[in-house]
């Protein structure tokens, strides 16, 4: 196991000290490695904003930040809709002025939100999504028409509650948390919009998150495995219970492949409330899929019918499983397959999902030698992610860069990744939460030997090493790296390459 000396502090150490005083959901690297962005060449366009150019508005962005960071962070729960609830009731329920789908599961629910966006957009139907955690900015979590809203947006969002923040305080227990907040901001800003349809992720679990002040009349339930186990169960049973919560009176329920004691709860949870469920391999799901340049080739089975060559620009089986989730939402929402036995129109359905991104989801941040960032931070994530890597890219040799957070099963990630990279380069990110790095490297060394582990403590320093290890000429010409544990890990990669 080897390591790097330590380096005098500099601009790097001084914002990375900066930002760990911050909410760990909102701390961002904000500068990076000059030798990595100019080897990473120049930023494209993914819809993930980078800070304001403004110095003004960055500055009153940052107000904002900051007064939401003196609130309980989103890791934080107290098992209760009570504030968030009468939050709701003095800004007179914006949260039912627009039908909704609602979201939850343990892995795919940002990317198959961001599939549901894009259908629907695609029908002509304006749209709002909240997802979280963020990738790069806060200002991601609330998206209308497919993209963030602005600074200025979120900063007239958020000025325009606070007065009724204050209010809530004051009558309840707890104050009103980081996410139970944002939540509002984004429930204000769709009816402000207004928008036709919200597409809303849960935050953790279900029945307590904040979100499910909504009524929504489809709910989206994605694969189910154990993650946020302190918080949330330590069977599929209890977390699907957790999750089941979300299924309102009526509401159809799309349900993604599960564990069988998880969709034994989800089933009953259905028949107490007269739902409808539609379930993937039965009423819909990926009839078959292929490899193709820059993503998959699809034939889904949608709840009216088939739709033949649909391509889809991410990799893995699990994407292709999450636009058949996706695809049947919006069918649903429609009415497809109850009210209407008809497929959707063809063409716009190739349309949206040809337009899909996820960032930070396999993405290719750089080439020669090939960068992918995989925001994988539990064991059934890190499987998927394996079993993409291996299907779509041909690597001769992958070097791997974990930096994970403390309270996640780091072990069981790392062991899913072994068997495809040849060496790991173990950091942190500038979270409060991120796992030790020598912890880190400890637990490396005891599932990949000794050998195959090097520490990095700083991110930037951290893929440089990958890269360097990457670029080793001869038989290993075609190496590549994957830089995965978090998405905040991701996050700050995705900055220090050039991205956003």
């Amino acid at each position: 196991m080897s390591e790097s000396p330590q380096k005098e502090p500099d601009e790097f150490d001084e914002i990375v000290g900066a930002e760990t005083d911050r909410d760990p959901d909102l701390a961002v690297i904000e500068a990076g490695s000059r030798t990595l962005r100019t080897q990473s060449g120049p930023p494209q366009g993914d819809g993930v904003p980078s800070r304001p150019a403004d110095p003004e508005l960055d500055r009153a962005l940052r107000e904002v930040e900051s007064e939401l960071a003196g609130r309980w962070p989103e890791t934080k729960l107290d098992p209760s809709l009570v504030r968030v609830e009468a939050l709701m009731d003095i800004l007179g329920s914006p949260q039912r002025a627009y039908p909704s789908i609602h979201i939850t599961g343990t892995n795919g629910k940002t990317s198959t939100a961001r599939m549901i966006e894009a259908l629907l957009g695609a029908f002509e139907l304006r749209t709002g999504r909240y997802t979280s955690p963020h990738v790069q900015s806060i200002t991601e979590r609330i998206s209308l028409d497919g993209a963030p809203i602005s600074a200025e947006r979120f900063i007239e969002t958020y000025r325009d509650i606070r007065p009724y923040l204050d209010m809530v305080d004051a009558s309840q227990e707890h104050r009103l948390s980081f996410f139970e907040v944002l939540t509002a901001m984004a429930y204000a800003a769709f009816a402000d919009a207004p928008v036709d349809i919200a597409v809303v992720e849960v935050g953790m679990g279900g029945t307590w998150d904040a979100t499910n002040v909504i009524d929504a009349g489809v709910a989206v339930i994605m694969p189910i495995s154990l993650d946020h186990t302190d918080r949330l169960g330590t069977t599929p049973e209890q977390i699907a219970t957790e999750k089941a919560g979300i299924v309102k009176q009526d509401a159809t329920v799309v349900l993604a492949q599960q564990p069988v004691e998880a969709a034994s709860v989800i089933l009953k949870r259905a028949v107490e409330v007269d739902a409808t469920v539609a379930r993937e391999g039965m009423e819909f799901g990926v009839l078959s899929r292929e490899v193709a340049v820059g993503g998959q080739l699809l034939t889904l089975r949608g709840l009216g019918g088939e739709y033949p060559d649909v391509f889809l620009p991410l990799y893995g089986a699990h994407q292709a499983h999450n636009a058949a989730v996706a695809l049947a939402a919006v069918e649903a929402f429609f009415g497809v397959g109850s009210e209407h036995a008809r497929v959707l129109d063809l063409d716009t359905v190739r349309t949206a999902f040809a337009s899909v991104t996820s960032p930070g989801r396999l993405e290719v941040v750089r080439r020669s030698p090939t960068v992918v960032l995989d925001a994988a931070h539990n064991p059934a994530g890190a499987r998927a992610a394996a079993e993409a890597v291996t299907e779509a890219f041909a690597f001769s040799r992958l070097i791997g860069v974990v930096g994970a957070s403390g309270d996640k099963d780091v072990r069981g990630v790392l062991e899913a990744f072994e068997p495809i990279f040849a060496e790991v380069v173990v950091t942190r990110n500038s979270s409060q939460r991120a796992m030790d790095v020598d912890e880190l490297a400890a637990v490396a060394v005891e599932v990949f030997g000794a050998e195959r582990v090097q520490v990095e403590p700083r991110l930037d320093d951290a893929l440089e090493a990958a890269i360097t290890l990457a670029e080793e000429e001869g038989e290993y010409a075609g190496a590549g790296v994957l830089v995965t544990g978090s998405v905040i890990t991701v996050g700050e990669a995705r900055l220090l390459l050039g991205r956003g």
